[in-house]
């Protein structure tokens, strides 16, 4: 069974790696988990509504200088900020049962990553050393972002079984584009009230092997 699950919300803790660094940069003080929440959403929204394909880390430039233009800061400097914010990626923590259970769940399945993200950042995060290389689905591969229903079809097209969300706009994404969703529940994630809510839940990835088991049963 190949089975993904999603970078920035499943494996990585992004807000708490990002969040000091935002904060850092900005050019007075300013709380830095609430920035990361206003760049966090410009960012999710230029991945939903932008028609053509552009790099990850371009989109990550763009809700940064939208984000900066709301508090009246400079944006001129937005790409060397962009820059320094992405090489801070070896520093965002894993949540506390990826190290130790993404290595378990290789061993009886195909794991792999499906995720909005550049195929060099992804190498950069401490994910990359516990997912081979050509299980690595990144949106630069895919040609797409999530939540557009196309990513979803080509990870299925590429063998997908099973993917691990833990955001609202990728368990919907997921859901409505037909995968089956086993839903890793993560603080400051939560399930989009508009839409389906997935059949399957944990709050452990140590659980999910005997989530997955009951799947193939069915199956």
């Amino acid at each position: 069974m190949f089975v993904t699950l999603d970078l920035f919300s499943a494996l990585v803790d992004s807000r708490a790696g990002a969040a000091p660094v935002l904060a850092d940069l900005a050019p007075e003080a300013v709380d830095g988990a609430l920035l990361y929440d206003e760049w966090d959403t410009r960012s999710k929204a230029t991945q939903r509504d932008r028609t053509d394909w552009v790099p990850f880390a371009e989109h990550c430039r763009a809700a940064l200088a939208a984000t900066w233009s709301t508090h009246g800061w400079p944006t001129d400097d937005s790409v060397a900020l962009t820059d320094r914010l992405l090489a801070s990626l070896p520093d965002w923590p894993l949540w506390p049962d990826v190290a130790d259970a993404l290595p378990r769940l290789s061993a009886t399945h195909r794991v792999g990553v499906l995720s909005n993200v550049d195929d060099d950042l992804l190498a950069r995060t401490r994910v990359a050393p516990l997912v081979a290389e050509a299980d690595r689905l990144t949106s630069q591969r895919l040609r797409a972002y999530k939540p557009a229903p196309a990513l979803y079809r080509r990870a299925v097209g590429a063998g997908v079984d099973v993917h691990v969300p833990a955001s609202a706009r990728d368990t919907r994404g997921a859901l409505e584009a037909g995968l089956l969703v086993v839903r890793v529940a993560r603080p400051g994630h939560r399930v989009d009230p508009a839409g389906p809510r997935p059949a399957h839940v944990v709050t452990d990835l140590h659980d999910l092997p005997a989530v997955l088991e009951s799947l193939d049963v069915e199956a």
